[in-house]
């Protein structure tokens, strides 16, 4: 994971959509980056949905919300679609940005070592990171990085 006050990695990485997203293209905005392990299971959705239905708050406070896997844009469109994600989901099946986030450690998968995306939060202002938080729970960290902004 990496520290607050690091500058936080650039990137450009298609959406759910196919458009491809910079770090950069957010330069004036507050930036909550979350890397979570895969689209469609039980706490990535609710970590997805909690997010989603904070959505508004988020805005209000001048943030917007990405999150980041190693799933392929189809499968992000689904995700969208299905719970009606009003957010940006980037694709990287290459690993280039959740490798750069320091988000692929080896993991215990039942008793047995695996390699995967450790589910981690970053909150980014003018291309620093700020704050970083590794091993969210899911379904609170939607609210738990609203009330950090």
């Amino acid at each position: 994971m990496l520290n607050p006050g690091t500058k936080a990695p650039e990137f450009a990485l298609p959406d759910q959509n196919g458009v491809v997203h910079s770090l950069s293209d957010y330069q004036n905005q507050k930036v909550i980056l979350y890397f979570y392990s895969k689209d469609m299971t039980s706490g990535c959705t609710k970590q997805a949905c909690g997010f989603a239905e904070l959505y508004p708050q988020f805005q209000e406070k001048g943030a917007v919300v990405i999150g980041v896997s190693k799933d392929s844009v189809a499968s992000h469109k689904k995700f969208e679609e299905k719970y009606g994600l009003p957010f940006v989901l980037l694709s990287d099946p290459e690993l280039q940005v959740i490798q750069a986030y320091d988000v692929w450690q080896q993991k215990m998968n039942y008793g047995k070592p695996t390699m995967g995306v450790v589910r981690t939060t970053y909150l980014i202002e003018n291309g620093i990171i700020t704050k970083a938080f590794g091993k969210v729970k899911a379904a609170e960290n939607p609210a738990q990085m609203l009330e950090e902004l």
